[in-house]
């Protein structure tokens, strides 16, 4: 049996690695905005510990881009803000909701798991406002500047993404809540994992067929 026909749609190919990419981002902001609850310690800065996850989205998303488009890659970034704002409406509805007393372990998930609303706004507001600000930018390069050098428009773009991001949740979460310079710890913290994750992250734009048309 063909390809083709496996798919199921006579003369079209069956592709996984779009799918692939879409459940990768998804996952990808989901763990980053539940992790986020924590601030942790590292080298003596703090950090929210969702940083180390979040940056990967960034490419995720230029790689959708790259596969699928511009509608496809702004469909995905509008999902992924509604999937995180329901995440959090159900996590506060599970952790407030009556437990079983023989269970015993209701008030440890309430500590855990019950929204921080603030930071979970705040995060929602980072990832649209960056993550659709990446997607013009990235568009901008490869239809103005040029569709070679696929590491340089992931740089690019990741270089007014990030910092956009970063700037949005660390004060929108934390000013005016934790001192300015646990604060400012976040910032430079965050700012510092992400663009060195951009950087890890960079070889993998090269994976994958690149749409040619709605860049």
């Amino acid at each position: 049996m063909s390809e083709s026909s496996r798919a199921g749609v006579p003369g079209q190919t069956y592709t996984p690695w779009p799918i692939v990419l879409i459940g990768m981002y998804l996952a990808a902001q989901m763990l980053a905005d539940i992790a986020s609850l924590k601030i942790g310690l590292v080298a003596g800065l703090s950090v929210d510990m969702g940083t180390f996850i979040y940056p990967i989205t960034f490419t995720l998303r230029d790689l959708v881009h790259k596969s699928l488009g511009k509608r496809a890659a702004r469909t995905l970034i509008l999902t992924a803000g509604g999937i995180n704002l329901f995440m959090a409406v159900y996590l506060f509805f599970t952790a407030r909701a009556p437990e079983d007393p023989s269970w015993g372990l209701g008030e440890q998930f309430r500590a855990v798991f019950d929204p921080v609303w603030r930071i979970v706004l705040a995060s929602i507001a980072a990832e649209l406002v960056s993550e659709l600000a990446d997607t013009e930018v990235y568009s901008w390069f490869v239809r103005r500047v040029t569709r070679g050098k696929k590491w340089l428009r992931v740089l690019v773009s990741n270089s007014v993404s990030v910092p956009a991001d970063n700037a949005i949740f660390a004060l929108g979460a934390f000013a005016f809540t934790l001192p300015w310079e646990v604060v400012l710890d976040i910032f430079i913290m965050n700012l510092a994992v992400k663009f060195a994750v951009t950087l890890v992250s960079l070889p993998l734009i090269y994976a994958g067929k690149e749409k040619t048309d709605n860049i």
